[in-house]
């Protein structure tokens, strides 16, 4: 029975990355994909942000199957008549280093584990592993079906709902609350049409989020990411609130679908794929323990996704942790030692990067963001607003901010706003 030093489980950006480096340093890494090919099983929105992935494959742009740059963001407060938005577009974002990067994960995870191939590691796709191995009291390798794999440490980038993660003794059950749903389809277009309605040239992409009528006020919001051929659009939703409202996520897609904004984007177009996914969005209050004797956990299986409502982000947040775990498993193999202290260097290089520090600095963002206010209120409050300011009906016009304090008084009190914006504040 061969032994190997670090067993993978999970072929997404986590998973890949840990096995990049590991199988880079010398180690003998199997890595297990449960979908028939990495990606198969897999769904982002479409965007990935910051320099984590260029760190770990220097100008990876110049191979990898990326979409497009992100070069403009788009924040939508969406209303049941139109829309209030903030545009930005900065032409820093246009050369290398780029900041951010539209993708399709099929194409893009596949790339990824080749690259693991390529670096020396195992792939083995098409495999589901079902139970752990466990040795003196810590984790010992993995087991497949009636095959039992050994390995020194074995490092958990099974997705956000992960059974092996419990199975360790490294989290508890999830409640409804801590989840969000995520709905996408990828709609194609031809190139030029996306490039003229989005007010793009070459490679530049947009990323767009939504906020309001889109999830009928239920605590989550939209997306549209520009693609070459094609534009991803979706919801997230919190999975708590779609159950209690008995609202389906499949059917709040279609009607954001025909959201007048959302129509002429997609004119034309024709789905060519759908696909669903639960998101952890609670941050550190669901957060894993990270580490035990021969075990670590990584990417969304520990719950490492920062949603903030400007920004929504976690592949760069599973291959900092995938690197760190790596980095961890490196050490701990110099020392010959797998124990749960010599792994808990672990969670102290995450302290020491951005991805604690991150999740710290906005640990108040997921309550916040329960405030159903956001979503039902305020995007219908800007729209009122702004609509009075620019409607021209003959009459003699009112200041703006007598405007602006009449529809304030019609729809709630300055007490509730200046309460949530300080929430804001101290959250976000």
């Amino acid at each position: 029975m061969e032994r190997f030093d670090a067993i993978v489980v999970g072929g997404g950006p986590a998973g890949c990355a840990s096995a990049y480096v590991m199988a880079k340093a010398g180690l003998n890494v199997l890595l297990f994909e449960r979908g028939k090919f990495a990606g198969a099983k897999n769904m982002w929105g479409g965007a990935f942000f910051g320099p984590q992935l260029n760190e770990l494959i220097p100008e990876f742009w110049k191979e990898a199957p990326v979409e497009r740059f992100v070069t403009r963001h788009v924040l939508s407060f969406m209303a049941e008549n139109g829309s209030t938005s903030l545009d930005f577009k900065s032409t820093r974002f246009c050369a290398a280093p780029y900041n951010g990067f539209i993708l399709l994960r099929a194409k893009f995870d596949g790339w990824m584990a080749q690259k693991v191939e390529q670096a020396g590691a195992i792939v083995a796709a098409g495999m589901r592993v079902d139970d752990l191995l466990f040795q003196e009291g810590r984790v010992s390798g993995v087991k497949v079906g009636d095959e039992e794999f050994p390995s020194d440490i074995v490092i958990l980038a099974d997705g956000v709902n992960s059974l092996l993660a419990k199975k360790a003794g490294l989290r508890s059950d999830f409640l409804p609350e801590d989840m969000k749903q995520g709905v996408k389809e990828v709609i194609e277009l031809p190139r030029e049409t996306i490039e003229q309605r989005f007010n793009l040239v070459n490679d530049e992409g947009a990323a767009i989020e939504f906020v309001g009528t889109c999830t009928r006020g239920l605590p989550g919001g939209g997306f549209l990411y520009t693609n070459k051929n094609s534009l991803s659009l979706g919801l997230v939703i919190e999975l708590g609130s779609l159950v209690k409202s008995k609202l389906k996520a499949s059917d709040l897609l279609e009607e954001f679908k025909h959201h007048p904004d959302i129509s002429r984007l997609i004119e034309g177009g024709r789905t060519v794929e759908y696909s669903a996914h639960l998101i952890p969005c609670s941050g550190l209050a669901m957060m894993p323990k990270l580490a035990t004797g021969g075990a670590l956990v990584t990417g969304d299986a520990a719950a490492l996704l920062l949603g903030t409502g400007l920004i929504l982000e976690g592949a760069n947040f599973a291959i900092a942790s995938g690197m760190a775990a790596a980095q961890t498993a490196l050490e701990a193999k110099e020392k010959n030692d797998f124990s749960a202290g010599s792994l808990s260097r672990y969670e102290q290089l995450l302290k020491e990067s951005f991805v604690l520090q991150d999740l710290n600095t906005f640990r108040g963002a997921p309550a916040f963001l329960k405030n159903r206010r956001i979503y039902e209120l305020y995007p219908e409050l800007a729209f009122e607003i702004f609509e009075a300011i620019f409607q021209s009906d003959g009459m003699p016009r009112k200041g703006t901010l007598q405007v602006v304090k009449e529809i304030i008084k019609r729809r709630t009190s300055m007490i509730s706003i200046v309460s949530d914006l300080w929430k804001a504040r101290k959250a976000i």
